[in-house]
């Protein structure tokens, strides 16, 4: 599978900014958040931040937030939407690639990732870079679709949850990239993570199964 660019991302800002704002998804990163404990006085990574929907729900807490993404127009879309709360002054922001980070080894107390380690051609790799930038007794935590997740089930869901317009589509959207990609089950995703250090490993299912919350203990 070929290496992403981040030009492929530069045109659906305002689809990902729309997506992550949808009822559907709001709900999964706030029950993402929670898993992920406190964040006062933490610092905390976004791996393939979009436009920062996820970090500002944690603005007022942690002492320093940081996006990464490989599209530089999703950056832009994350320093204005801080901005516009006036405070980009908790953040940094910086083109990476999530399967070679910048960043030195043990630098951050939670590093987080959505809906992205599946889009790798290799998941691993950047699984891997968020456990090496991760202290000691940190917290690694991302968001996969499961191996339940295909259009039919996601339809299903929608369906059963009454969604309907850009909600629905953009579920559909999502589980049509999955099938194309990676899709996991609990047990896959703790061996991966437990090869690559982590002590513990604990999966939460969210959308009826299709997807799954992934803390891995440091």
């Amino acid at each position: 599978m070929r290496k992403m660019q981040g030009e492929e991302f530069d045109s659906l800002v305002s689809f990902f900014d729309d997506m992550a704002r949808t009822k559907w998804l709001g709900e999964v990163h706030d029950e993402l958040k929670a898993a992920s404990g406190t964040w006062n006085d933490k610092s905390v990574l976004d791996v393939g931040c979009g436009t920062g929907r996820l970090l500002l729900r944690g603005v007022e807490e942690a002492s320093l937030l940081t996006g990464v993404d490989l599209s530089s127009e999703m950056l832009k879309a994350s320093k204005q939407n801080f901005f516009f709360l006036n405070r980009l002054d908790k953040t940094h922001f910086s083109v990476e690639d999530a399967c070679d980070l910048s960043f030195e080894n043990d630098l951050f107390d939670i590093s987080l990732s959505t809906c992205v380690m599946f889009l790798l051609p290799e998941p691993e790799e950047g699984m891997k870079e968020m456990i090496r930038v991760t202290k000691p007794g940190g917290k690694v935590v991302m968001l996969n679709p499961s191996l339940r997740m295909d259009q039919a089930s996601a339809f299903s869901y929608a369906k059963k949850h009454g969604m309907s317009g850009f909600e629905q589509t953009s579920l559909l959207k999502w589980s049509n990239v999955s099938t194309k990609r990676h899709r996991y089950t609990s047990e896959q995703l703790s061996e991966k993570l437990q090869t690559l250090g982590a002590k513990k490993v604990d999966h939460i299912e969210v959308l009826d199964g299709l997807a799954i919350i992934t803390v891995a203990h440091l």
